[in-house]
């Protein structure tokens, strides 16, 4: 069922008219906060100017989309000027083109699960019809162990299940990047059947890691991809794009040291990377990305990678920052606090609370597209 609707309030129009405009060194995407979906503005004009006076950088504007006001989002995903929202309650999917003001409920074929993975793409060939990849992949207990993979056709309104035999494994929290009609995931060799991470002498630390393609118009993943470094478990890796041209991925392993690479070459079937930074982060933050954030974009004029987590957490501070972390090749590095983020921890049995900030997720980049749905 597609709805229209008009009211973009907040300034959402202005701000998706200027950067079609192409505005140097502005980025405008969406970003999900305490499960509400806003828009994010980022201005790097004036970064590198200490000797004006300071950075004469723009803080960044974050306003909440109030026409998504009355849902709760779980996750969020773009591609091509449309954006998927998955619902925390798990019912249904959104899908959204801010520039048109067009929405599309997507109800499941069955159910939704809490670990399911989502992509969104289309098919190159017949007239770039868009679909959503679904599909779940996991051990939670003997008696629940969700499998499935589906496909939604926005022509058909319709969802289809797919014949997949994974011999690999897509982490839950791994977002996939979405890039000229494909998505694109982190992935890792699937352990032997009947055997978990979560076995005390099982060493996962040497299993493959790689890249994966979804081919929406093929409707099938490809062969495993290259990556310029191997990951260990809780090591941080996140995806992103760069003009919807090149993927770029984000590697910010145990010792501290970050490293984004971006294609030279991307196609479904074969890929090559350059270096685009490499940095030392332990004298600098003395922290490591979190697995679940990390989202990031670039700009390649001024040579800076802006990456989206939390600030560096101090045992003495009783609330922490969402953050935009400006990291340079020459090794420029800002920080800039944006909001503070809300602590979702909850007491245990003994009425203890840990922590748990709510991190921010950002799909960058955003481009206006006049597709209807």
């Amino acid at each position: 069922m597609t709805t229209m609707m008009s009211d973009l309030s907040g300034g959402l129009v202005t701000e998706i008219l200027d950067n079609s405009a192409a505005k140097k060194n502005q980025f405008l995407g969406f970003m999900m906060m305490d499960d509400r979906v806003c828009s994010l503005r980022f201005d790097l004009q004036g970064i590198r100017n200490e000797g004006e006076g300071g950075d004469l950088l723009v803080d960044p504007s974050v306003n909440q989309i109030s026409l998504l006001d009355q849902i709760e989002v779980h996750k969020l995903f773009h591609c091509d000027g449309l954006v998927l929202c998955v619902l925390f309650d798990g019912s249904k999917l959104l899908a959204w083109n801010p520039y048109l003001g067009q929405t599309r409920w997507i109800q499941p074929m069955k159910s939704f699960h809490l670990l399911d993975r989502y992509a969104l793409g289309y098919d190159n060939i017949n007239n770039r019809n868009h679909k959503v990849l679904r599909f779940v992949d996991d051990y939670v207990t003997e008696e629940d162990q969700p499998f499935g993979y589906e496909i939604y056709d926005f022509s058909s309104d319709s969802w289809r299940v797919l014949d997949v035999t994974p011999d690999w494994d897509i982490v839950f929290y791994q977002r996939g990047m979405s890039l000229k009609g494909n998505s694109y995931f982190h992935a890792q060799q699937k352990l032997m059947p009947g055997v978990e991470p979560e076995d005390d002498d099982i060493d996962t630390t040497d299993l493959p890691v790689f890249l994966l393609c979804f081919d929406f118009t093929a409707e099938r993943f490809g062969p495993r991809l290259p990556l310029p470094f191997h990951s260990y478990g809780e090591e941080t890796v996140s995806l992103s794009c760069v003009r919807e041209e090149q993927l770029a991925v984000l590697y910010h392993n145990y010792n501290l040291y970050l490293e984004i690479w971006i294609t030279t070459k991307i196609e479904p079937t074969a890929v090559s990377w350059s270096r685009f930074l490499v940095m030392d982060m332990k004298p600098i933050t003395g922290f490591k990305f979190c697995v679940e954030a990390g989202s990031f974009f670039i700009d390649e004029d001024k040579n800076v990678a802006v990456v989206f987590d939390l600030d560096g957490y101090k045992p003495t501070e009783t609330c922490r920052y969402q953050s935009a972390h400006i990291i340079g090749q020459d090794g420029y590095f800002k920080s800039v606090n944006f909001r503070e983020a809300p602590n979702l921890g909850t007491p245990d049995s003994y009425g203890f609370t840990s922590p748990i900030y709510c991190v921010p997720l950002v799909c960058p980049s955003y481009v206006p597209s006049s597709v209807q749905i």
